[in-house]
């Protein structure tokens, strides 16, 4: 009887202190209880974890499905597929103009699923510049680039022009005769740029000639440098977009 006891008030503290454990997280998620005010529920957006991103308030009209065709957060989704997919393939890839394109033909056809894990990375990337591209005609279109999310729409060009980059510096990763000439048409193109041309070409190629020195560079370019610029800027225009509010916000 003892043991059976002991055995009970053992669940029922186990219980209770899982309840007290669920109720301090789900605390530290929402702070406060929503209730149909406008003050509560703009302390609600405010202390969310979840939701502080979103402006406290904003029209209707601006939460309509075909206003802004989830475009941003579609390109931001893309992001994240690729990043997931790229360092998957990191594991099967190295960056070597003796191995590069043996380790993409093996990718595709001795690891298990190789090829649609590529396939998955390659069309995020077509994904993403066509969902960015689309985002910004929707920003110039709907006139949301006015005051005083101007600032917000040089953030956004920016962005283009970074993901335009991502999509240039892994297209020479494969180490083919396709990438190897797309590139060279791309690097010498940079090469006639007015004043630092030549320079720029030098620093991107890492010498006179593309090499083992050009793909570490794009390399070390698509897997490190340019993610972290675009995170670092789509963590800017998500701040902005919270301090600005939705276009067409209050």
């Amino acid at each position: 009887m003892a043991n059976n006891k002991d055995s009970q008030k053992f669940v029922r503290n186990f219980l209770k202190g899982t309840e007290e454990f669920g109720s301090r997280f789900w605390k530290s998620i929402f702070r406060h209880i929503w209730l149909e005010r406008a003050r509560t529920r703009s302390l609600e957006t405010m202390s969310n974890v979840l939701l502080h991103l979103h402006p406290t308030a904003i029209r209707r009209a601006s939460l309509k499905m075909t206003y802004t065709f989830c475009l941003g957060g579609l390109s931001f989704f893309f992001f994240l597929t690729l990043i997931v997919s790229g360092v998957l393939l990191m594991f099967y890839y190295v960056p070597s103009v003796t191995q590069a394109y043996q380790n993409i033909k093996d990718l595709e056809t001795v690891v298990f699923a190789g090829q649609f894990l590529r396939a998955i990375h390659r069309w995020s990337v077509y994904a993403m510049v066509i969902t960015v591209f689309l985002h910004m005609c929707r920003v110039l279109y709907t006139r949301a680039y006015r005051p005083p999310r101007e600032f917000n729409w040089i953030v956004g060009l920016m962005l283009l022009l970074v993901t335009l980059l991502l999509n240039f510096s892994g297209y020479l990763l494969p180490w083919d005769q396709l990438s190897f000439w797309a590139v060279t048409v791309g690097t010498n193109t940079t090469k006639v740029t007015p004043f630092l041309g030549p320079e720029a070409q030098f620093l991107l190629i890492g010498g006179y000639e593309i090499g083992q020195n050009a793909l570490l560079s794009f390399y070390t370019l698509h897997v490190i440098t340019l993610p972290l610029v675009a995170a670092g800027l789509m963590s800017l225009h998500f701040w902005r977009v919270r301090k600005d509010g939705f276009s067409g916000g209050l």
